[in-house]
């Protein structure tokens, strides 16, 4: 009954969301034009608001930090205290409310890498996602269910029941392998020596490039 009401409570934030996004884009549509214009059509913005190509999924991220994979830059937009309670491997935290700093602009505007935006589940990040879309940003991504998707796919997998499919076997062994990498301990360990030997990553050292502002062109 209580996961029920959890399911119907985070539906309606979804289909809020979705609402409030398709809402800001559609009413840029109507705004008049002007003459300078920083950022995407708003047309275009509207199209890209309704697609579901930005997402991507846990285990796709997984796959990439597994192979660090340099090619991706991942963004926190959470609050600081979240930040520093739990965060995903790799992580920068730039809140959402710090998003339009100058200081971020370097991390959110550049051509180096693809950015991957994530929050507790999808809420602000989607929210990040459309004000860096409206500035015409590229590559920018978003981690489909956040981490509460991460912690029931990766961190704790649910184990299939013996009437599914070995796909979906395969898929939990994988999961589960992942969540080993990033040091979970299952119980099923050949040893507790194993276990108590914590192998770290090495820090993925990510180095940005200022763009250049460009110069106006005539006018006043």
């Amino acid at each position: 009954m209580v996961k029920k009401k959890i399911a119907k409570v985070l539906a309606f934030r979804y289909k809020l969301l979705a609402a409030i996004l398709i809402l800001l884009a559609g009413g840029l549509v109507l705004l008049p034009k002007y003459q300078k214009h920083e950022g995407i059509k708003p047309q275009q913005l509207l199209s890209n608001v309704i697609s579901s190509e930005r997402y991507i999924s846990t285990d796709q991220l997984a796959h990439k930090l597994i192979n660090r994979d340099p090619s991706f830059i991942l963004i926190d937009v959470r609050d600081e205290k979240s930040y520093a309670n739990y965060s995903l491997p790799y992580a920068i935290n730039i809140p959402l409310k710090k998003l339009l700093d100058e200081d971020s602009k370097a991390y959110l505007n550049q051509n180096q890498f693809d950015v991957v935006l994530f929050s507790n589940d999808n809420f602000y990040a989607d929210q990040a996602w459309i004000l860096c879309n409206r500035l015409g940003y590229k590559n920018m991504r978003v981690l489909k269910g956040g981490t509460n998707r991460w912690f029931s796919t990766i961190i704790n997998p649910l184990k299939p029941s013996e009437n599914m499919t070995v796909e979906e076997f395969e898929l939990y062994s994988t999961r589960k392998a992942a969540g080993m990498y990033f040091g979970v301990v299952y119980p099923d360990q050949v040893t507790s020596e194993a276990s108590e030997t914590k192998i770290e990553a090495p820090k993925k050292v990510i180095t940005v490039q200022k763009r250049k502002k460009k110069v106006a062109e005539g006018g006043c």
